[in-house]
């Protein structure tokens, strides 16, 4: 038998020094930009042609050693299938965040509690933890990331989680609001979307929940109404709609509206004289519908905001005012 190929050995700064002609020391203030150590621009130069020439990567763990903290930021991987809005805004922040030369990482797990999460995220030992469904943080499982060593924890939540700092975000308002606006024009049984992709239903039972409580002070009633984003599965929403009799429709967002919107027209069910439909994101899409779609616009603080905010609290413990989200309703065509 033949032998196995060796591993080709690992490029270590000691290589990149040695053909640089410099001390390791140097390398490492070029490599990781060190701002209190001079090095010309000359030995810059030579030390970054060698890297690259041998293909020299800084080692990120040994980095953080020697730094005293991480450069990640942390996000519950959940938000990639919120939408186009979160997706979007999930993309300028990564920008926002290497600015001030953090990495944005998300994090696929699935936990049976927050702590369970909490104590999966610290193994990562990041600089700070972004949580756009705060809500479902607890004070325990800050004090977790605390004692890891994560100097940072945002959580867009509806009330303040302890331990961390908190930028207001209600789902159940954007339910209530959707909800009251359906009222308001008439609209008596109501469904709520409750997307059946991964992740969403974090977002979605709060709304269900907001709108379910506009709903008992009325004479309206609100039915879940399960939904894949699928063809198929729109079409049969729509065929129930006239079997149960909804009038109004709370698609969850933008981008599950659309698919019900053409569900509902292909099975000859008239928008909004038979069933008003409402979506949320507010995204360019929305207006172009026909009808125009009604939607929650969500306000949400810029990318920078959250960025600057985000490494104020890692360097100083002290972040700025971010602006918490406010839902506004905007009203079209399709209620």
């Amino acid at each position: 038998m033949g032998k196995e190929p060796a591993a080709p050995a690992v490029v270590t700064s000691a290589d990149v020094a040695r053909l640089a002609g410099v001390s390791r020391a140097t390398v490492s203030f070029v490599l990781n930009n060190t701002q209190a150590h001079r090095v010309s621009d000359t030995t810059r130069a030579r030390v970054l042609a060698a890297a690259q020439q041998l293909g020299y990567v800084p080692h990120a763990a040994a980095r953080s050693l020697r730094a005293g903290r991480s450069n990640l930021v942390l996000m519950p991987a959940s938000v990639s299938a919120a939408g186009r809005l979160v997706a979007a805004w999930v993309d300028d922040l990564e920008s926002e965040l290497e600015r001030h030369g953090y990495v944005l990482v998300l994090h696929a797990g699935r936990f049976p509690d927050p702590v369970s999460a909490a104590r999966a995220w610290a193994e990562l030992r990041p600089a700070a933890v972004v949580a756009l469904d705060g809500d479902g943080l607890s004070g325990q499982a800050v004090d977790v990331l605390g004692r890891a060593g994560v100097r940072a924890v945002l959580a867009f939540a509806s009330h303040e989680v302890a331990g961390a700092h908190t930028i207001d975000l209600d789902q159940g308002r954007i339910g209530a609001i959707a909800a009251r606006h359906l009222i308001a024009q008439g609209r008596r049984t109501l469904g709520v979307v409750m997307p059946a992709e991964r992740g969403l239903a974090t977002f979605a039972r709060p709304r269900l929940a907001g709108a379910e409580g506009v709903a008992a002070r009325s004479t309206a009633t609100v039915t879940a109404v399960e939904l894949s984003f699928t063809r198929e599965s729109a079409a049969e929403v729509a065929a129930r709609c006239r079997e149960t009799g909804l009038d109004g429709l709370f698609a969850y967002n933008d981008e599950y509206a659309a698919l019900l919107l053409h569900a509902l027209r292909d099975a000859g069910v008239c928008v909004p004289d038979e069933v008003a439909v409402v979506g949320c994101d507010d995204l360019v899409l929305s207006a172009l519908q026909q009808p125009p779609l009604t939607s929650v616009r969500l306000d949400l603080p810029t990318p920078a905001q959250v960025a600057d905010a985000l490494h104020e609290l890692v360097e100083h413990g002290t972040p700025p005012r971010v602006p918490g989200v406010d839902p506004v309703l905007v009203h079209r065509r399709t209620s």
